[in-house]
């Protein structure tokens, strides 16, 4: 694990200034040689998993709010009958991220998912309908329950609809 040192200045860390990624509590590797194999810069990266693999996703093409350039966001989705609902967890920064403000800005968008791509019109959805939506999403992926112990902020959920 963590030096104890190291270990104390992040639990020491005010968190409405500096954020912990979730990888921060996975354990190192135990060996980082095999036989005549060793991981040495980029090829270490599989070592600490990504947090979205095997989730459900998509890519959302976004305009900016401030600078109108287009923009690619590879998220996290959940399917929702003809809807994909979308989820503005930030991994529970304490902030929003800025693909959220550029789809409230900037609802028209274009999506990639699975093998469409296809225009739609982005929505925030609030109280009960977020709720039940953000449940389902913890089901799917348990760390957005974290996500959400981790901020003070209720994190956004937006559909996407076709249009």
């Amino acid at each position: 694990g963590w030096h104890p040192a190291i270990q104390t200045i992040i639990e020491a860390a005010d968190k409405n200034e500096v954020y912990r990624w979730s990888l921060f509590n996975r354990p190192p590797i135990r060996e980082w040689s095999q036989g005549r194999v060793t991981l040495l810069g980029d090829s270490a990266h599989p070592t600490l998993p990504y947090l979205a693999q095997g989730a459900v996703m998509a890519i959302v093409h976004t305009t900016g709010a401030k600078s109108g350039a287009h923009r690619e966001n590879p998220l996290c989705v959940l399917p929702d009958g003809d809807r994909i609902a979308l989820f503005a967890s930030k991994a529970g920064a304490p902030t929003n991220p800025d693909w959220y403000h550029n789809l409230v800005a900037n609802p028209e968008v274009e999506v990639e998912y699975g093998t469409e791509r296809f225009a739609a019109r982005a929505t925030v959805v609030t109280g009960a309908e977020r709720d039940a939506l953000y449940a389902r999403q913890v089901e799917a992926m348990p760390q957005f329950a974290e996500y959400e112990r981790n901020t003070d902020r209720v994190i956004p959920v937006v559909v996407l609809e076709r249009v």
